[in-house]
């Protein structure tokens, strides 16, 4: 019987914030196809119960405790899971995090927390796997955006800015690493019940409401919505895809 390009069987995933939310859909999805998953963040107790769930499931997974903005945790997280697993084949670039405030009154140090964790960790962890994507004979890379990619956001400048370079930062590595056999793509989700968004459904008045009733499939998004992109994208099936930016937002983004 012929393999299924979807079967991850074999393959290596490093999925950053991991531990929680979307991260945690995603890696549930890859470890469901059959690949290892080092998680990888900064709360042991958090990724340790996320390692727990996916292992009790039959998955191979290891927690990773790493700063992701810092250059030389994140070489000894890339080397921790290829000692442990043997190779790198896909990244989920996923850790971010977010200051709700408008420009004036955001401080320096607050754009600078979210930019480095939100994009500057991304180009650090791909950098750092592509000698071993390169040497495996191809990789998956997978940045997650935002909605806020897309639009502009008054509450969310640094967030957006982050999230506008991902799209770029993806183009790019698209291009650069075509020749490797390296597919790079990017999610934007849109508003996804995460613990992330609940507290923005609290800092933001009528969000809630406003989102259902944008959202053609009028519900909020869950993070097990991720599972299967997830594995579209670090699979033999995508093989032709890359530099692209998926919406996963129920037509959030194309209501006018």
């Amino acid at each position: 019987m012929a393999t299924s390009p979807f079967d991850l069987t074999g393959r290596v995933a490093i999925v950053t914030g991991g531990n929680g939310g979307i991260g945690l859909g995603m890696a549930r999805g890859l470890a469901e196809a059959g690949a290892a998953i080092a998680i990888v963040g900064r709360d042991a107790a958090k990724s340790d119960a996320a390692v727990a769930e996916l292992t009790q499931h039959g998955a191979k997974a290891i927690s990773v405790i790493t700063d992701v903005t810092d250059k030389a945790a994140v070489a000894v997280m890339v080397e921790r899971t290829a000692d442990e697993f043997g190779r790198i084949d896909i990244l989920v670039n996923n850790a971010g995090i977010n200051v709700r405030k408008p420009p004036h009154a955001l401080s320096l140090e607050e754009w600078d927390s979210v930019i480095k964790t939100n994009l500057t960790s991304a180009f650090l962890c791909s950098q750092a796997v592509h000698p071993a994507m390169k040497q495996a004979g191809g990789g998956k890379i997978i940045n997650i955006g935002s909605m806020m990619s897309i639009f502009g956001a008054s509450f969310a400048p640094a967030y957006a800015a982050s999230k506008g370079g991902i799209v770029q930062f993806t183009r790019s590595c698209a291009v650069a690493w075509a020749a490797d056999n390296i597919q790079a793509n990017a999610i934007l989700p849109g508003w996804i019940d995460t613990d992330l968004t609940k507290r923005a459904r609290k800092e933001i008045d009528g969000l809630h409401d406003k989102v259902l009733a944008r959202t053609p499939a009028a519900r909020w998004g869950a993070i097990d919505d991720f599972a299967g992109i997830a594995v579209f994208l670090s699979s033999a099936a995508s093989d032709f895809v890359t530099g692209t930016a998926i919406p996963v937002d129920g037509g959030f983004s194309v209501m006018g």
